[in-house]
């Protein structure tokens, strides 16, 4: 079946092959967040991005190979629902971005900056600090040996414009960081993975991107 980035609480899973990467995407809890759960298909080893809600339903969509490490894009309550069930289940390691680690509801193996590498199996995810959602936003690229970016931006990027903001330091931070750091960077059939919501591309937001800046938040 064709990967369509669309999912419901409740409903199936959407699973796409990037590569020698598996990303298994599906949303939970009461404000439908997305989480990801990314397996290597060479060595089976798998890391979940963002334990949101419903520990069950993760635990079970990750099945019998168990969860390695979670990453957690920021740290607002809705995104963290379930990472105590999730690390007390499988001992995943915990990653986070430096400046909202101390922040988690557990305490975090590793505090990651821009630059960071985290492993999935033979895989390799790249961080990149997004500021302004929260002090310690990141967001994770996977460079797919075909040659398509993914991209899982939590609640920095959506189809439509960046992630709210709550003073005009902060928007200027993000939508400064979004730019350079992301559409500055990557090509237009970058794949973009949200925190709630559809997936979109670099190539469908970027027309966008002076109106967003115009319209602040």
């Amino acid at each position: 079946m064709t990967y369509s980035g669309r999912v419901e609480v409740g409903g199936p899973v959407d699973v796409q092959d990037a590569g020698d990467l598996q990303i298994t995407k599906l949303a939970v809890g009461p404000m439908s967040n997305n989480a990801y759960l990314l397996r290597c298909t060479l060595t089976g080893e798998q890391a979940l991005i963002d334990a949101a809600d419903e520990a069950d339903r993760l635990l079970e969509v990750a099945g019998t190979d168990g969860i390695a490490r979670v990453i957690t894009t920021h740290r607002h309550d809705d995104h963290v629902q379930a990472l105590p069930q999730i690390v007390e289940a499988t001992g995943a390691q915990t990653i986070a971005g430096e400046d909202d680690a101390d922040a988690l509801p557990v305490p975090v193996d590793l505090r990651v900056r821009t630059g960071a590498r985290v492993r999935v199996g033979t895989c390799e995810l790249e961080v990149i600090e997004l500021v302004g959602h929260t002090p310690g936003s990141i967001a994770l690229a996977y460079d797919d040996p075909d040659g398509i970016v993914h991209l899982f931006t939590g609640d920095s990027l959506f189809p439509g414009g960046v992630g709210k903001t709550w003073s005009p330091e902060d928007f200027a931070s993000l939508i400064d960081d979004v730019e350079t750091r992301i559409f500055g960077r990557f090509p237009d059939d970058t794949w973009v993975y949200p925190g709630h919501g559809d997936d979109t591309t670099l190539g469908a937001e970027r027309p966008r991107l002076p109106e967003w800046r115009a319209r602040g938040w």
